[in-house]
């Protein structure tokens, strides 16, 4: 009888390690590690020597960012993403411009990130875009985001300018 119980006692044991081992294993995540995102981004308002220009007033102006991040670590990794930029008036509506936007992120823990950017634009300006990343749902294969901006920008003959945007989007 005791063998019986030591027997049934030992399979309980190897069950209960087996399942806390294959939780932990699915919990672990391996790096580096690859997500890609789309999203949609509008610029709200530009600040500049010429003065504040609003998103809607004269025109719409909005990006489709899509990029790719590569996690070196659950702190660290590096993103790569491509906006191009539509501007549409009462009169037309054309592809704008299009931004390379390299840069670094850094999750700053409750689902959020920050991003370091670099900007590249085919208008000729160039410059820099902090921007607040927040994922606000999380799914087994996705997740939904939304992120603030702030791009400064620089060159081109025009003078320089700050601005605030707001992005939302799906990353996988």
């Amino acid at each position: 009888m005791q063998t019986q119980v030591h027997k049934i006692l030992a399979g309980v044991i190897l069950l209960v390690i087996t399942t806390v081992s294959s939780t932990f294993a699915q919990a672990t995540q391996t790096y580096p590690k690859l997500a890609g995102y789309v999203g949609i981004v509008h610029p709200i308002v530009t600040f500049s020597s010429d003065g504040t220009h609003t998103n809607f007033k004269d025109s719409y102006t909005v990006g489709m960012p899509t990029g790719i991040n590569i996690w070196k670590s659950a702190k660290i990794g590096f993103s790569s993403e491509i906006v191009p930029t539509i501007k549409a008036t009462s009169s037309s509506s054309k592809v704008s411009n299009v931004l390379f936007h390299p840069g670094i992120l850094v999750a700053l823990g409750s689902g959020f990130t920050f991003a370091g950017r670099a900007a590249f634009e085919t208008s000729g300006r160039y410059g820099l875009t902090p921007v607040i990343n927040k994922t606000v749902k999380k799914n087994k294969g996705s997740s939904y985001f939304v992120a603030i901006p702030l791009p400064a920008r620089f060159g081109n003959d025009q003078p320089s300018s700050f601005g605030i945007g707001f992005q939302f989007g799906i990353a996988f």
